[in-house]
């Protein structure tokens, strides 16, 4: 598997559908996934926050407008620029190689973009969410799964097609298990029929975590 092509296709992707995905309305279900994570870090006092995989920064915007301090990424430069437009700090960057500092962040924000990781690739993106999070920090992580499955997907309306990986409830919740304790999963249904559920995370950070071999 050519990681390097994989990524270049899904920049070229994103670059091309930035600006209709910019006119895209948000679901009224993701808005409430979004609700409860910023219930939470209202509670607990969060003060700032990194968005992995930002796209057009809409999320970001609405955390910042809640009085968040935000820094997001993204693969896709013109996806990065539509933050910037937001008035967002936003910066190009893979999620599997963030170059930000450790201890960094109150909390780290996830939506559809991790699914976009091959499954070697995930484990390692955990740990650097890890090394990012302050103590006590907590990640959100939204993405669509509930059956195992690794490769372009074909059906894609997108072109170039992006690559995807689900997996089964079960499965995620075994690997961040490994490095993060289960503050709460959720996976449901968005539309009967669907094929694909939507897995809707918020982990904590262990004071310490085991590395991987």
């Amino acid at each position: 598997m050519n990681i390097a092509r994989l990524r270049e296709n899904l920049r070229k992707t994103y670059n091309k559908y930035a600006q209709e995905r910019e006119t895209n309305r948000m679901q009224g279900w993701k808005m409430e996934e979004r609700s409860k994570f910023l219930s939470l870090l209202q509670k607990e006092r969060k003060q700032t926050l990194l968005e992995i995989g930002a796209g057009t920064g809409h999320d970001s915007k609405f955390f910042q407008e809640q009085g968040l301090e935000v820094v997001c990424i993204d693969l896709s430069p013109a996806m990065v620029e539509l933050c910037r437009q937001k008035d967002l700090t936003a910066y190009v960057m893979d999620m599997a190689d963030i170059q930000l500092p450790a201890n960094s962040f109150d909390a780290v924000y996830s939506m559809n973009s991790l699914l976009h990781l091959t499954k070697t690739e995930f484990p390692w993106v955990l740990l650097q969410v890890d090394r990012l999070l302050r103590v006590d920090g907590v990640f959100f992580i939204g993405m669509y799964g509930g059956r195992d499955y690794e490769g372009v997907w074909e059906n894609d309306s997108y072109d170039p097609k992006r690559f995807f990986s689900f997996f089964t409830d079960e499965h995620l919740t075994q690997e961040v298990a490994k490095v993060f304790n289960i503050i709460s999963f959720e996976s449901f249904l968005i539309e009967p029929e669907d094929t694909l559920y939507f897995q809707s995370l918020i982990l904590r950070k262990r004071s310490s975590v085991s590395t991987f071999p």
